[in-house]
């Protein structure tokens, strides 16, 4: 991922991108069709040097010509090819008319049950225009495909994929390799797309980066930046106090997470505000956690007042406990960080303040929005727009890839691996921000390397023993490594 481009686009941005390379800067339709066909030929042939015989699947529309200028230099390179078609190519026009042509080779059309040899499969049936589900002899297609032993490359994008969700619409085929030309499509990033991309690779084609600037990006993924060097006379006053509230009778471990999180990304001081009965017990093994029983607001604001930045959620629950010290909290005008059951709270009673991340996974974003989890998935980016425009502030949609949403701006981070599905997660991460927050970043700064940090802090962990069996509390000596530099 670090090295492909950080500019995310929407499907008919990178047809205006198309456009604008064509009609303004003279290249060719078909001169950038011979192109980006080469760039998966290319592909292809580095990834298995051994095969020797290829079997293209084809559409009706421009990826099909990608996918006949493939197998024609398939064809050229003295490899058997076959493409196999699911519309009659003698009605294609224009770019994709003049691919067929140039590919001499053998085209079948394709029937259910179609048997097919081949040791590499080409998925060129649906480019980016895909707005409907996926039925008929295409669903069967893509079945055959993904019940075809022999890997897929898939032309800009899997076929069935939404560009701009990473939804599945119906069916779509599992390649384990992508190559995507031009801009890169926002859906390839999030969504269900991971399940279905494999590797990425990226071609901007002889597109000029002049043509690519004029069209502003849809979202921007985030890298990883450094923070500020501390000056050699900083003390733990200078690093910023993060109050965290939550951990009721019987949750106590999610605070503690969220707790010792900000600790290891550099807060000064840690102040955890929990029921009476974990207070004594919280910093048996943390020391440097400054417990507090807290029954009431009132207890709470004496903390409150103190603390630079408050973290409200982890092992919350919902009762009048937690309800209290949630009015509390959000009453004082700290910049805050809002995770769990402080969402499921806000939710109840939505508010709007400019000073605050809130990070939901599905099912407390559409508690947020007041709908299902479902359609929160069917469209990711704008569920972090609605939410930020519903509440403020910054908005986090977590999952693979990422959202972050401020004031219309979206960034997707594409760190983290499928051992995070564990207890505990969203704790860290949410104090990891709230960490980062409290040593002066900027709200999007600190949702935004959080984000990154956590998820690459779980891929290094994931590195050394495995992704199954990850435990939250096993990113704590990563997440410090990650932010020295």
């Amino acid at each position: 991922m670090q090295n492909l481009p950080i500019k995310l686009y929407r499907a008919a941005q990178v047809r205006e991108l198309d456009r604008i390379a064509i009609e303004e800067y003279g290249i060719p339709g078909f001169e950038l069709m011979h192109q980006a066909g080469t760039e998966v030929f290319l592909r292809l042939i580095a990834q298995w040097p051994e095969a020797r015989s290829v079997a293209v699947f084809c559409g009706s529309g421009n990826n099909a010509g990608d996918g006949y200028i493939i197998a024609g230099l398939v064809l050229a390179a003295g490899l058997s090819v076959r493409v196999y078609t699911l519309s009659d190519p003698a009605q294609l026009t224009g770019d994709a008319l003049m691919a067929y042509q140039y590919y001499k080779g053998i085209v079948t059309s394709f029937q259910a049950g179609q048997v097919v040899n081949a040791e590499v499969l080409v998925d060129a049936l649906f480019g980016t225009g895909l707005d409907r589900p996926v039925t008929g002899l295409y669903a069967e297609a893509i079945q055959a495909i993904n019940a075809h032993p022999a890997p897929v490359i898939a032309v800009d994008i899997p076929s069935g994929l939404q560009a701009d969700t990473g939804s599945v619409m119906g069916c779509a085929v599992k390649a384990a390799y992508t190559v995507t030309f031009i801009g890169l499509k926002q859906g390839l990033f999030t969504g269900q797309a991971a399940d279905y991309c494999g590797e990425i690779f990226y071609a901007q084609l002889t597109v000029p980066d002049e043509a690519l600037a004029s069209v502003n990006a849809s979202a921007t993924r985030v890298l990883k930046a450094p923070l500020p060097r501390r000056g050699r006379c900083v003390h733990k006053g200078n690093c910023g106090h993060v109050l965290i509230v939550g951990g009721d009778l019987g949750y106590s471990g999610a605070a503690k997470m969220a707790s010792e999180a900000a600790l290891r990304v550099g807060a000064g001081l840690v102040s955890l505000a929990t029921r009476a009965e974990h207070a004594m017990l919280m910093n048996l093994n943390r020391p440097e956690l400054m417990c507090h029983g807290v029954e009431t607001a009132k207890q709470l604001a004496v903390l409150l007042a103190k603390a630079d930045v408050v973290l409200i959620g982890p092992g919350l629950g919902q009762g009048a406990w937690a309800t209290a010290l949630f009015n509390a909290a959000i009453s004082a005008g700290k910049p805050m960080v809002i995770d769990a059951d402080g969402l499921n709270l806000l939710a109840a009673k939505p508010a709007t303040q400019a000073n605050w991340i809130l990070t939901p996974h599905p099912g407390e974003a559409a508690r947020l929005l007041n709908c299902q989890t479902a359609d929160i998935e069917q469209d990711r980016f704008a569920a972090a727009l609605s939410i930020q425009a519903k509440y403020g502030g910054v908005a986090i949609v977590k999952g693979a890839g990422t959202l972050i949403a401020f004031e219309q701006q979206l960034w997707l981070s594409n760190t983290g691996n499928p051992g995070m599905a564990s207890g505990g997660m969203g704790d860290v991460l949410a104090g990891a921000i709230a960490g980062l927050l409290a040593q002066g970043l900027s709200l999007p700064d600190a949702a935004q390397q959080g984000v990154y940090n956590h998820g690459l802090a779980a891929d290094l962990a994931a590195a050394t023993d495995g992704e199954r069996g990850l435990l939250a509390s096993d990113l704590m000596p990563y997440l410090r490594q990650l932010v020295q530099g």
